[in-house]
């Protein structure tokens, strides 16, 4: 794992293509629990749409495939093979749920933090909020149930695209918990956690009603500790952590969090700045940097500007996968084992353009900004 959790790179890059207002996070000033609180009192009391104009929502650019297939059907999280065909795809709002038989049937609005957690506490504008409520196959999502997220260890059921539900393996980043636990791919989790931690500082001011309140569903309360300001039980911040770090913010979310803002009037932090999360919870992360992982710190890439439409990697580790993505969110090129010839690989024939370098081993990936001229 990276021994650095405040990635500057991610910091750069959210600067540079979000559209993030001026001066919207200049009261953001503090650390701990006081700058959680800051994020708070900016996107608090947001504009509530109601839960019907989440289907409108869904239907705009920002929620469609324009990095994988690129073809405009639904991203769903639960069904996106990033490497390859798609079982199935849902290119019609008529497709939204109604009843289902299996996956591929219909899709419907999937609260990633459950209703069934809040809804006995209040049920709106939580319910509604585009922050956390996304789109994605009504089977799966029945699937997933109120189970929290979690690392699977033996899967009791896979989807299509090797979403899977199983037992939590109690060990690692994931120890502390063994009950049923619902695991998306890895493509994903960076996108799911930032979500949560949006839920936890949006709604700070009622996390510990939430949890108190009789009827609370016990299978996502196992998420969090009942408290406002941490939030989090232990186990469950150092899996939300683990995942933030490993999955960079991606083209796909900036696009999301810019139409949201659009929708109802305020931002995910955590896909603006992902280095608040270690500034919010910098025990946790210092704790998590000490254990032996991978380490992708030492990987180099050049020249960065090319001149000659190629790009070389070095590393000391063996990659998994390279990804090269364009600033669209276009998955350009992905190289699966790549052979390296001393500890070097070269991506040549570039065209010219800036782009994003996904390079990942087990389960740590790093991303680095290049230009090709």
């Amino acid at each position: 794992m990276k021994k650095n959790y405040i990635l500057i790179f991610l910091l750069s890059v959210s600067i540079g293509f979000a559209q993030i207002p001026t001066g919207y996070y200049s009261s953001a000033t503090g650390t701990g629990y006081t700058l959680k609180t800051q994020l708070y009192n900016i996107i608090k009391n947001h504009n509530d749409q109601g839960y019907g104009a989440l289907w409108t929502l869904y239907s705009s650019t920002a929620f469609r495939d324009n990095y994988y297939e690129n073809n405009g059907s639904l991203l769903d999280m639960y069904s996106e093979n990033p490497t390859g065909s798609d079982s199935y795809e849902y290119t019609s709002t008529s497709q939204q749920c109604g009843n289902y038989s299996g996956e591929g049937s219909c899709y419907n609005r999937e609260h990633l933090v459950p209703q069934s957690y809040f809804d006995n506490y209040a049920v709106d504008p939580m319910k509604n909020d585009g922050h956390f409520v996304v789109p994605s196959d009504g089977y799966v999502n029945g699937q997933r149930n109120n189970f929290p997220f979690g690392k699977v260890g033996s899967a009791s059921w896979t989807s299509t695209n090797g979403s899977k539900k199983g037992n939590n393996l109690n060990s690692g980043y994931s120890a502390g918990y063994s009950n049923t636990v619902f695991e998306p791919i890895d493509e994903f989790k960076g996108d799911i956690a930032r979500s949560i931690f949006y839920f936890a500082t949006r709604y700070e001011n009622i996390m510990s009603n939430f949890y108190t309140t009789t009827g609370a569903s016990t299978d996502a309360k196992v998420m969090f500790d009942g408290s406002n300001n941490k939030a989090f039980s232990d186990t469950f911040l150092n899996i939300l952590i683990t995942w933030h770090t490993n999955d960079p913010v991606s083209a796909k979310e900036i696009a999301i969090n810019n139409r949201v803002f659009q929708h109802q009037a305020n931002r995910n932090p955590f896909i603006d700045h992902p280095e608040y999360v270690c500034q919010i919870w910098p025990t946790q992360c210092a704790t998590l940097s000490t254990q032996d992982f991978v380490s992708l710190d030492g990987i180099s890439v050049y020249p960065n500007p090319s001149n000659n439409h190629t790009i070389n990697i070095q590393s000391e580790v063996a990659l998994d996968e390279i990804q090269l993505i364009n600033l669209n969110g276009q998955l350009i090129q992905v190289i699966k084992k790549p052979v390296f010839n001393n500890n070097t690989y070269s991506l040549d024939n570039l065209p010219q353009g800036f782009y994003l370098l996904r390079l990942s081993s087990e389960n740590q990936s790093v991303t680095k900004k290049i230009i090709v001229n």
